[in-house]
């Protein structure tokens, strides 16, 4: 008589999976030999891994992945790429992100910056931290539609409060004295709070012609360049060429200091 006033009560403090679970085991007769506790274990277990993958498909639909099945697992270490093993796992512990480091990749066109910024994103919505990724031409565009709309501000505290923002095509090309100002609001406002990773085809020492050669361009990379990781994606040969067209990118990267001229799908469920 109990039974259907329990479910409605169960649902109705959402806890469904929870309710699902307890009609089967009353449907269930091997379920009475076991113990009370083991019997409520089964049901919280089942209602907090629901919980928790459902956090966690959010945390990847907020985040906005160009690639959202990339994995550092899948990285490719052929030796004649010489990769780094111990810096990828290093990377796979977010710890750069309590930390409040900054990741700059560098690389030519295609040879999987994007692979590993959306990899590296991954793994820290797996740990259930905030990512948003993004390109830089999109923000700039939505920094100028939200200036003219009136919500700049809020539009600014959105990227302020991620844990971790990607930032691709960085500086692919020079940009306004306006626009190098929108960029120092964000930074600035993560400065010391959030980690950023930021994917560009240019070395460090071309950033500052494309933001203008101001003093706002200096503190932009200043401030971007302290606390930072350098990774240079080696390779002449467009990784789309070695993986094909199915759009499954192998990552070769190599730890190395900044040039000075001039990467299988995986299942949401924990």
């Amino acid at each position: 008589m109990t039974t259907n006033p329990t479910v409605e009560k169960l649902r109705e403090m959402k806890l469904f999976v929870m309710a699902e679970r307890f009609k089967e085991q009353l449907s269930n007769p091997k379920i009475s030999a076991l113990s009370f506790e083991d019997r409520v274990g089964l049901m919280v277990d089942a209602e907090h891994t629901s919980r928790k993958n459902n956090r966690l498909m959010r945390l990847v639909k907020s985040a906005g992945y160009a690639l959202p099945h990339a994995s550092l697992e899948d990285i490719d270490y052929r030796p004649d790429r010489e990769l780094d093993k111990g810096l990828i796992a290093r990377l796979s512990t977010c710890n750069y992100i309590r930390e409040y480091y900054n990741i700059i990749i560098l690389g030519a066109t295609g040879s999987g910056k994007t692979y590993l910024a959306n990899a590296l994103g991954m793994t820290a919505s797996r740990n259930y931290f905030t990512v948003k990724y993004i390109r830089l031409p999109e923000l700039l565009g939505e920094l100028a539609i939200a200036r003219a709309e009136g919500s700049y501000r809020k539009v600014l505290k959105q990227y302020e409060q991620v844990n971790l923002l990607i930032i691709d095509e960085w500086l692919l090309y020079e940009i306004k004295e306006t626009e190098a100002r929108d960029l120092l609001e964000i930074i600035e406002s993560r400065y010391k709070k959030g980690s950023m990773v930021f994917c560009s085809q240019f070395d460090i020492d071309d950033w500052r012609p494309q933001l203008g050669k101001t003093t706002v361009a200096e503190a932009i990379c200043d401030r971007i360049i302290y606390q930072s990781q350098t990774i240079f994606i080696k390779g002449e040969d467009s990784m789309r060429k070695h993986t094909g067209l199915q759009g499954i990118y192998k990552l070769e990267l190599g730890l190395r200091p900044c040039p000075r001229k001039r990467g299988l799908p995986r299942g949401l469920s924990l």
